[in-house]
């Protein structure tokens, strides 16, 4: 997977730890393909990630933090993040400067930088169709709306049998 590849814009779920062997992962969703793509992190850039999201503010700053404040003292800013490329299971991501200078940087860093900056998160679209996962969806707005619509008309007698009901059915 290249870093020429189209990129598409992808929304930071939140962490998962799985419970069984402990492992965390980010989840970053494609709602245009409604695909979940799972990135295997460590535990403090989960936590540092987890934080952004909560907007929780540490009293001392983290390292995202003190590199968000390094970039900012030094007139520099993160326009977007980009994940470029899965190869090994490793994720390769990179940040974007507001100069158009790339840093190169792990997938989990990076997205705790990004969202720190408020900027967008772009995966490779060949890193969404080979990593992620179909996300199951309840039914549809229409859907319920349709079946409310049919309850609304529905009458007992739409239930109605040809005859009697056999004795042994009650």
């Amino acid at each position: 997977m290249g870093e020429g590849d189209e990129l598409v814009p992808v929304e930071v779920v939140g962490v998962r730890q799985n419970l069984a062997d402990a492992e965390v992962v980010v989840l970053l969703l494609d709602p245009d393909a409604e695909l979940l793509v799972p990135i295997l992190i460590g535990p403090a850039e989960a936590s540092a990630i987890a934080s952004a999201q909560a907007g929780i503010v540490p009293p001392r700053p983290m390292t995202h933090d003190l590199l968000r404040d390094a970039l900012l003292a030094a007139g520099a800013t993160v326009s977007r993040v980009e994940i470029l490329r899965l190869e090994g299971g490793v994720f390769h991501a990179a940040l974007v400067l507001g100069t158009g200078r790339r840093v190169d940087s792990r997938a989990s860093d990076a997205i705790a930088v990004a969202l720190r900056f408020g900027c967008p998160v772009l995966c490779a679209a060949e890193v969404v169709a080979v990593a992620g996962i179909e996300v199951r969806t309840g039914p549809s707005e229409q859907d319920l709306e349709r079946f409310r619509e049919f309850l609304d008309h529905v009458e007992p007698e739409d239930f109605g049998t040809s005859g009697d009901p056999d004795p042994g059915e009650r």
